[in-house]
């Protein structure tokens, strides 16, 4: 199975730390600007990625990029940025499993960019489970009467 879809093992491995991100935040977030605590998980990623790098002997001259690379790489790093400061700050109000499902409704919108920016059409099993993702995130979100 994972021979043949080696993406489906990597992608399971960040659901599992994505998950773990939102338990250990929320723990941590305690007491702490949430500014500031995405500054600090940003340096420590920052840290972990450069000894990773090295370790794998990825580096290479940024300066050889394309002007389109570093142009699409610094939109994708401004989003990142952003998403972390609007999750952590969310995270530190709400709790963490009602914050979490609803930052995942990421999936829908993903779909629906891919489709207008990228030209990919899922199918309709795929837009059906794209649906169901939706709807557990309005379940999850939408607060009972008393």
């Amino acid at each position: 199975m994972w021979s043949s879809t080696p993406w489906l093992l990597w992608a399971l491995l960040s659901a599992v730390f994505a998950a773990l991100t939102a338990i250990f935040a929320k723990l941590g977030l305690q007491g702490v600007d949430a500014d500031l605590a995405t500054l600090v998980r940003t340096v420590i990623i920052l840290g972990v990625l450069s000894v990773f790098i090295t370790v794998k002997g990825g580096w290479q001259n940024p300066f050889q990029l394309s002007a389109r690379t570093w142009l699409f790489l610094g939109l994708s790093g401004l989003a990142t940025g952003a998403s972390w400061l609007c999750y952590f700050r969310a995270l530190q109000m709400g709790e963490a499993s009602k914050v979490a499902p609803v930052d995942k409704l990421s999936l829908v919108l993903v779909a629906i960019f891919a489709v207008v920016f990228l030209e990919e059409r899922p199918s309709l099993r795929e837009w059906l489970g794209i649906a169901m993702v939706a709807g557990g995130v309005l379940v999850l979100a939408i607060k009972r009467s008393p």
